[in-house]
Parts: structure tokens; C-alpha cells; sequence
């Protein structure tokens, strides 16, 4: 039966002690002193157990393991600061059966446990072998054995001793130690020892393989720094520059010359000094000579000379464009401007308008008829900050932004910089790009615009720059701010006839590889395209329909074998099958309850007849027609108006009470919205409660009002274009958009009449047959 005592106990930090161990330690807490000093009024016997958490200042009875070892205290030896160090000797293990006390110090009643032998002698004697072997291996691998332990070991003929012996030895973590410790059985111990060397012995092999590589490589790089130090020598004897020594030379001479700033030619030669100091082979030297080039590659004080030929200019761009009469007329100014004063700041112009204008080939014309450089930038579907601005040079990779690598690739410094798209720009957690083009485009503090890669001020004031977007809703207000838009509307019928004729056509011929007597295109056949193959305000997609025929016709004339060809509108037809697109013709005939109305699309326009008919009922008002909100609210202030004037319009009183009025717009499954509509329903519903007929000759915009007031509307060139196409040549339209009508075609404005009008009343009295 194992022996019972009741000792004094200290938790040790970080430490596990075996039986015939001898182990000097210091001791601090002032619970573990007044322990040492009750084990020596005793019979200097203590027992110490290891804590779980070594960081535990104060611990408890669960923070510390069950199983540790009987101690008897060989010396003690008080140092300054109230700690004492105290010589130890392993006697046996002892498992914790209570806490008696734990203050003023813990005390513990406790059983000594002996090891228990359960193998055979010759088993016993094959684990003590192969343990020996594994640790003379460990011992020859590590070298931190003193030689006096060995020969202790090797004359061991116990087995319980010898494995305690080794387990105190060994570099093992706690919990290892403490699983050893815990093992009293022979055989447990031994192979959990065997185990255990066994890793060790691994790791040793792993390391040992590290260092020497590490050490190889350590030694290459040491042998050629000391060949590389005597070829510079010899270099030196001999006279001979390196090729180190060259480069930086040649940097040298680059800087003298160019003609740099102040600021960029000292960080200039400042970064030359530190790749010289940096050594040939040096990472940094790559990033430093990337650096300098960028400084030297742009164009600081390169400037090319403008064209101030005003009648020239305008020559290129009348020849390049036809049509866009704002564009060119703001260009123009500024020449003329230009012309009398060098010092004015480039315009930022922003030219909006739906896709397929030619806002991009607007800007080159600009380029070609100012002769200066031309640089783009697509600013589509950018989304990072340091796009515009570049990386910091701490981060690995760094380049500048797009504005400096577009300047670089001008090689002047005065350029026409075209920014595309500006209104497809997003932002993420990168930061807002358009925030950093707000000192880009801002004129006045553009002159001293910071990339973050190059840190240097660089002067961006004499660049013209040229934003496009298709739509201003989207660009950022403060942005917006600092441009001056001018609106590309789409073109008109005859616009896009000429635009085809003059340049589509002849551009296509030549990149086919056609005279321009060899496939011709009758004028019929062109609005044929226009009308039945196209439903857009640009002219891609004619372009694009265009090339389809050529592509045909050259197939036609190699099957035919003939020399030339005329497209006329049913070769179209037949090359390009039946048209995919119509157009909306107005009625020939007067009816009641139907007027027409015109709406902006955005292909250009479009009429919208508005039907509505009364039926007896009780005063409900039925819209249908796939409405939005806007067009909603426009009926029902239109129907209000009309009740609160019954008696002037010649209306039933009691309408609101007997009759059903069903208002609906054709094409039901096309949605339909906008403040346009409101006089067009009004006009349509008087119609028809009065029964009288309106003028099919006769189309109509305008909001109303619950006073029958008629609100401007906006897109008045496109639905009066519509209204052309469509046969209509009088509109009736409100009185404050009269300004706009300076922006249509002198040909359209000749041959229609315009109707301006503030009242309700006074289109009634307009449509409505028999009001006048």
C-alpha cells in the first residue's frame, strides 16, 4: 500500500520535476516562502506540482495538476528583493488526495505513487534499448548534453530511474512533461519517452537541413560580394567604369539637361544618390530607376504651338462633323480668345448626350483643329482613387495615377485630355475617384495637381480638358460644378442623311476597299436605313447597317460579276430584310376623344396618341396604358381642372356623377411617364364629354395645373422632330419654352407652325373644332 503524508505544497511556474532530479530554483510569492519555511520546521520534505497557466499569479487548487513530486530541500539561500533560492531533490511522485489548507501557504494531504513494472524483464530491457539508442541520437544532434549525464545513464541499471532521467533531460512542453510524470507504469512511460524523442529527433533533422541552406546561401552571397569588390577594383586600376557607374553617369547627364523644375531636379538627383549608394544588386535600385525615369519621361516644359487660324478651325471642324453648332461655336470662342491673350487656362467642357453623337470624335476634331496632342481616358467603370491619383511608393508595385501616365504619353504639356464616360465612375471602400478629380478639373488648383507616387507639383493648367456622359443625373453635383456642359442632342433626319452621306459612306467604302464609283447609295435608300433599320439619336447603328449592305453588295458584284452597283431602297430591303422599325404615322382624320401628344425617347422622339372615351356610369376615372406616377398625376389635376370649368368648356355639369371616363395610352405594354402629358389629356377628355371633335393636323406638350396653367417641358427639339416625321406640322406648345425653338433645324422651323401658350383654355380653343 502507498505511503499517505501531508506536506507543505508550492505550484511551480513553467517547470515539471521527476523523481531523482536535482533542480535549483528561485522563489518569490510570499505564499511559497512561508511553504519553504513550514517543509524546514518539518522535515524539510515539500511537495511541487506544476500550474496549468503559468501566467496565473495566484492560483487555485484547479489550476494546478493533480500528480506532482515529493522533494527533499538540500538548500536554501535568501537573495535581495525578499526572493530565496532553493536546491531541490526529486524523491518520488506524490497524487494530491485533498487541499488542506491554501493560507497562509497551500498544504496538501497526499499518496506517494510507485512506478509499476507490467512487462516482461525482456521487454522491459527492449524499451529501456531502444529509448538509450533514440537518445544518444538526440544527444549527438542537439550537443547540449553534459558529457558527466551520459556516463550516469549508461551505468544505470534501473529502469524506473533511468526513464525519469531522461524525461528531465528532454526539452518538452509542460504538458508532455506532465503526461510522463503522470505515467507510473513502466511500459507507458517508455514508449510515450520513445515517441517523444522520436519528433524531436525530426524537428532537430528539419532545422539542421534550414540552417545549412540558410548558411549556403549566406555564404554565396558573402563569395560574390568579395569577387564583385575585386572586379570594381581592377575596374578602378584599369580605368574602366562599370556598368553601375555608366548608368548613373548617363542618368546624370539626362538630369542636366532636362529642362526640370526646381523641386523635380533636386528629387531627382536626390534619388541618384541613393542608387548609387544602394549597390548594383540592391532591390531598391529597380524601384529608385523606375522613379527617376518617370521624373525625366514627362514633359515638364515641352509645349506644343496652338493654331490661332480661327477660319481654319473652323474649316476642320465643319469638314470632320456636321451639324453641332454649340460645340464648335464654343470652341471658336475660345481661339478667338486665345488669339488675343496666351495666358488663358485650358476650358473643361463637358459634352452630354446619348450614345453614338460622336462626343469622343468631337474632341479629336478639337485636337486636329487646335494641333495639339490628344490624349484619352476612359473613366468607365473606375472605382479606385489612386486610378486618378497613383500609389504611395511604400506600397509594392506603385505606379502613378492615369493622369500623369497620360501627360507622359502626350509628351507635351499642354494636350487635349479627353475624360470618357465621367458619369460611370463608382466607388468602393478604395475611395471616391470622383473626388480626386476634383482638383483635376478644377482650374484653379489643377496648376499645382500632387500624384501621390511622384510627390512633386505638377502643373495641369494648361491642358484642355474634355469630359463625356450620356447622362448628368448621375455625375457628382460638386464635379458637375466645374465644368461647363454642352448638350449633344441627337441628330435629325436630315443631319443623320448628310452625316451618312458625307462621312459614313465613304469611310466604310475605303475600309472595305471600294472606289467610291464602285457601290453608290441612292438618297431613298439612306432614309430607308434611317427609318426602317435604326431607333437611335446617334449614328452607330446606321454605320453599322451600312457596312452590312457594302459586305453584301461586294458579294453581289463577285457572284454577278459586274463593276458597280446602285443601292436603292428595295436592294436595301433585300439585303437587310423587312424593316424592323416604324414609325407612328398621325391620323387623317378628325376624331373625337383622340389627340396627339408627343414624348422624348431616347432613340429621339416619338408621337403618343391619347385616347378616351365617356360611358354612363358613376364618375370613375380609368387610366390604363402602362402609366407612370408623373402621367397619373397629370390626369387626375387635368380632370379636377375640367370639372371646376364644366360650364366654360361646354361640358355636362354632373359628369363626375353619371359619367365613366376611361383614358388610355396605345401600347399598353410600353411603360410611359414624364411631366409632358397633363394639356394632352385635358384636351382629350374635353373631347369627349363635349363630343366634339379635335384637329388630326395638330400635336401637343405641356404640363397642366389645377388652375389650367401650362408648365414648360423639356426635349422640345426631339418631339418636334417626331412630329415632323410623323406628318404633323403644327404643335401647339407652352409659352416659356418659345427659347427653345432657336435650337431646331432652319428647315424644320420653316416648315412648321408653333403655337405658344400659357392656358388651357387656349388649347382647347386651338384642337378642339367648333371652340374657335
Amino acid at each position: 500500500m502507498n505511503k499517505r503524508k501531508e506536506l507543505p505544497l508550492i505550484p511551480l511556474r513553467g517547470l515539471t520535476l521527476f523523481p531523482y532530479m536535482v533542480l535549483h530554483f528561485d522563489v518569490g510569492r510570499d505564499k511559497s516562502i512561508q511553504a519553504l519555511d513550514a517543509a524546514m520546521m518539518e522535515n524539510q520534505e515539500i511537495l511541487l506540482v506544476t500550474q496549468k497557466d503559468p501566467r496565473l499569479e495566484d492560483p487555485t487548487e484547479k489550476d494546478i495538476y493533480e500528480m506532482g513530486t515529493v522533494c527533499t530541500i538540500r538548500q536554501l539561500l535568501k537573495l535581495p528583493g525578499n526572493t530565496v533560492r532553493v536546491l531541490v531533490e526529486g524523491t518520488v511522485r506524490g497524487k494530491i488526495l485533498s487541499m488542506e489548507q491554501s493560507d497562509p501557504y497551500f498544504r496538501a494531504k497526499l499518496e506517494e505513487v510507485k512506478t509499476v513494472s507490467d512487462v516482461s524483464e525482456t521487454e522491459e530491457e527492449a524499451l529501456v534499448r531502444s529509448v538509450k539508442d533514440a537518445f544518444d541520437d538526440f544527444i549527438k544532434m542537439s550537443g547540449n548534453m553534459p558529457p558527466e549525464a551520459l556516463i550516469t545513464m549508461e551505468d544505470m541499471d534501473d529502469s524506473d530511474r533511468f526513464s525519469d532521467m531522461v524525461c528531465s533531460y528532454m526539452n518538452l512542453k509542460i504538458d508532455e512533461k506532465q503526461e510522463l510524470l503522470e505515467a507510473v507504469t513502466i511500459k507507458k512511460r517508455l514508449e510515450r519517452l520513445l515517441v517523444l524523442i522520436k519528433n524531436e529527433l525530426e524537428i532537430l533533422k528539419i532545422e539542421r537541413k534550414i540552417g545549412s541552406k540558410v548558411k549556403s546561401n549566406i555564404d554565396k552571397s558573402q563569395r560574390d560580394y568579395y569577387l564583385r569588390e575585386q572586379i570594381r577594383a581592377i575596374q578602378e586600376e584599369l580605368g574602366e567604369e562599370d556598368e553601375t557607374q555608366k548608368e548613373i553617369t548617363r542618368y546624370k547627364s539626362r538630369i542636366t539637361k532636362a529642362k526640370l523644375p526646381k523641386e523635380a531636379k533636386e528629387r531627382a538627383l536626390y534619388e541618384l544618390d541613393r542608387l548609387k549608394n544602394s549597390g548594383p544588386y540592391s532591390s531598391e535600385g529597380g524601384i529608385i530607376r523606375t522613379y527617376i525615369d518617370w521624373i525625366l519621361d514627362l514633359p515638364w516644359n515641352q509645349f506644343t504651338k496652338d493654331s490661332k487660324d480661327i477660319t481654319r478651325a473652323r474649316e476642320i471642324l465643319d469638314a470632320e462633323h456636321y451639324g453641332l453648332k454649340d460645340v464648335k461655336d464654343r470652341i471658336i470662342e475660345y481661339l478667338a480668345v486665345k488669339a488675343t491673350k496666351d495666358s488663358i487656362k485650358g476650358p473643361i467642357l463637358c459634352l452630354v448626350g446619348p450614345p453614338g453623337v460622336g462626343k469622343t470624335s468631337i474632341a479629336k476634331s478639337v485636337a486636329h483643329a487646335l494641333d495639339r496632342n490628344f490624349v484619352r481616358m476612359s473613366l468607365g467603370g473606375v472605382r479606385d482613387e489612386a486610378e486618378i491619383r497613383g500609389h504611395r511608393r511604400t506600397y509594392l508595385g506603385a505606379i502613378p495615377g492615369r493622369i500623369i501616365y497620360g501627360m507622359r504619353q502626350a509628351k507635351s504639356n499642354n494636350p487635349l485630355f479627353l475624360l470618357d464616360e465621367v458619369d460611370k465612375m463608382a466607388q468602393d471602400f478604395r475611395g471616391d475617384p470622383a473626388d480626386a478629380l476634383l482638383e483635376v478639373l478644377d482650374a484653379e488648383q489643377n496648376s499645382t495637381f500632387r500624384d501621390h507616387y511622384l510627390e512633386l507639383e505638377y502643373d495641369l493648367s494648361k491642358v484642355i480638358f474634355i469630359t463625356t456622359a450620356n447622362n448628368m443625373d448621375t455625375i457628382p453635383r460638386p464635379l458637375l460644378d466645374r465644368m461647363e456642359v454642352i448638350e449633344v442632342s441627337g441628330y435629325t433626319y436630315e443631319e443623320k442623311l448628310n452625316i451618312a452621306k458625307r462621312h459614313l459612306i465613304p469611310k466604310e467604302l475605303k475600309e472595305h476597299g471600294l472606289e467610291k464609283n464602285e457601290i453608290k447609295f441612292s438618297d431613298e435608300a439612306i432614309k430607308t436605313i434611317i427609318d426602317g433599320y435604326t431607333l437611335e439619336s446617334g449614328v452607330r447603328n446606321l454605320e453599322r447597317n451600312l457596312a452590312s449592305v457594302i459586305r453584301k453588295g461586294i458579294a453581289k458584284l463577285l457572284e454577278t460579276k459586274r463593276k458597280t452597283m446602285t443601292i436603292s431602297p428595295k436592294v436595301v430591303e433585300e439585303f437587310l430584310g423587312h424593316p424592323r422599325f416604324t414609325y407612328d404615322k398621325a391620323d387623317l382624320e378628325d376624331k373625337v376623344g383622340v389627340v396627339t401628344g408627343l414624348a422624348w425617347t431616347p432613340y429621339g422622339g416619338d408621337i403618343l396618341p391619347i385616347e378616351v372615351q365617356v360611358m354612363e356610369g358613376t364618375g370613375r376615372l380609368e387610366l390604363t396604358g402602362s402609366l407612370g406616377e408623373v402621367m397619373k398625376e397629370s390626369a387626375k389635376a387635368a380632370y379636377s381642372y375640367i370639372r371646376s370649368q364644366a360650364k366654360a368648356f361646354k361640358v355636362p355639369e354632373d359628369f363626375y356623377k353619371t359619367k365613366d371616363i376611361h383614358i388610355h395610352v396605345p401600347e399598353g405594354a410600353t411603360p410611359k411617364d414624364g411631366p409632358s402629358a397633363g394639356i394632352t389629356m385635358a384636351t382629350a377628355m374635353v373631347s369627349a364629354l363635349a363630343n366634339k371633335k379635335v384637329s388630326h393636323e395638330i400635336a401637343m406638350t405641356g404640363e397642366i395645373t389645377l388652375t389650367g396653367r401650362v408648365l414648360p417641358i423639356g426635349g422640345l427639339r426631339e418631339k418636334s422632330l417626331a412630329a415632323y416625321r410623323a406628318g404633323i406640322r403644327k404643335i401647339i406648345i407652352p409659352k416659356k419654352n418659345e427659347v427653345d425653338l432657336e435650337k431646331l433645324p432652319e428647315s424644320i422651323r420653316k416648315d412648321m407652325t408653333f403655337l405658344p401658350v400659357t392656358q388651357i383654355s387656349e388649347v382647347i380653343q386651338e384642337a378642339v373644332l367648333g371652340e374657335k
